[in-house]
């Protein structure tokens, strides 16, 4: 019986080692790698003994000294989480110019008044010409809601941009985004480390889209939403008023928790629309499919064949930075209300 229990002990010490310790040992070393201060060889240094610690701690855990090394490891993490707590989103930094300035905006009755609209004119991905403009749009002639998807990284991960049309034909594009510093590369890895703090672009899709299209030369695809004009207000709303609470307290990126699509399911949430969870939120690839499964899409057609017309790469490359760049790229784009394309 004693040999019994003894097992049983050692199975839920080694069960408890490998759920709990190992994960957060890794995790505490990470964050020592990515955001300890001091050079990379200190960092590095940093890492790896509190790697060895956590090994240490699980062997202790496995061979009987099980409350001291359980007691110490918490000791240690704890004071992990004070120094994490600590690491806060800069307000000032060499920022990439395409990310360097938050948007804005105010509402008096039906009139939204954003500044720092992005409007650049790229040639390359390094050469563009700066414009950051203020922009005023009627929320009483607000129509449509449309949504990019940019894949950048093969069929599973894509980048979400929101676009929302008005009865001129204007359409204001909203994308949310990693703010790195001049130089900078994306790394998700990283940035789940408090590497970069968040930043939501307001810009006009002749700049933001075709950035992705014509420059990166990314998948670029387009799918009308079946939205009612009152709902996309609100949730237009919610972007106006997130932006501005970023503009007054940054926030950090976090490629799974605060990324370009969790942040705009927050937004529909807060906005009252019902977006029940689900895993094709997360490997965002699969966002038609998760669409067309709820209806939000035209489902008069397959999804193979919604997802053939939606590509829009080929037409914003021959509109290149033609003025009536938003009409183009939906000439064909199906759309569940039966409208003309705008």
């Amino acid at each position: 019986m004693e040999r019994l229990r003894l097992y049983v002990s050692a199975i839920a010490s080694g069960l408890f080692a490998a759920l709990i310790l190992l994960p957060l040992g890794l995790w505490a070393s990470l964050a020592l790698w990515f955001r300890a201060p001091g050079p990379e060889w200190l960092r590095a240094l940093a890492a790896a003994g509190f790697g060895l610690f956590t090994l240490a701690s699980i062997i202790g855990l496995l061979y009987g000294r099980r409350s001291r090394a359980l007691g110490l490891f918490t000791l240690a993490f704890v004071a992990m989480l004070a120094w994490w707590s600590t690491i806060k989103p800069p307000t000032e930094a060499n920022w990439s110019p395409d990310v360097a300035r938050q948007a804005t905006g105010v509402v008096k009755g039906d009139i939204l008044t954003l500044t720092n609209v992005r409007d650049f004119d790229w040639t390359s991905r390094t050469e563009f010409k700066e414009r950051w403009v203020t922009e005023s749009y009627d929320l009483s002639k607000l129509k449509y809601l449309d949504l990019f998807l940019a894949y950048w990284a093969g069929p599973e991960m894509t980048h979400v941009i929101m676009s929302f049309g008005f009865e001129d034909g204007r359409w204001l594009a909203w994308s949310v985004e990693v703010r790195s510093r001049k130089g900078g590369e994306f790394s998700p890895l990283a940035d789940l480390f408090r590497a970069n703090p968040l930043v939501i672009i307001a810009s006009e899709e002749r700049d933001v889209v075709r950035l992705r299209s014509n420059i990166r030369y990314e998948d670029v695809q387009l799918y009308r939403l079946k939205t009612p004009p009152d709902v996309a207000r609100i949730l237009l709303l919610q972007y106006v008023e997130e932006s501005n609470a970023l503009a007054a307290e940054p926030k950090f990126y976090n490629s799974i928790t605060t990324n370009c699509t969790t942040a705009v399911v927050k937004l529909i949430r807060a906005a009252g629309g019902n977006m029940p969870f689900d895993w094709r939120l997360i490997v965002n690839g699969f966002l038609p499919n998760y669409l067309h499964d709820r209806g939000a899409v035209d489902t008069s057609i397959s999804l193979d064949e919604l997802r053939a017309r939606s590509r829009i790469s080929a037409r914003a490359r021959a509109a290149d930075d033609a003025p009536n760049f938003s009409r183009i790229i939906r000439e064909g784009v199906p759309s569940p209300r039966d409208t003309p394309n705008h």
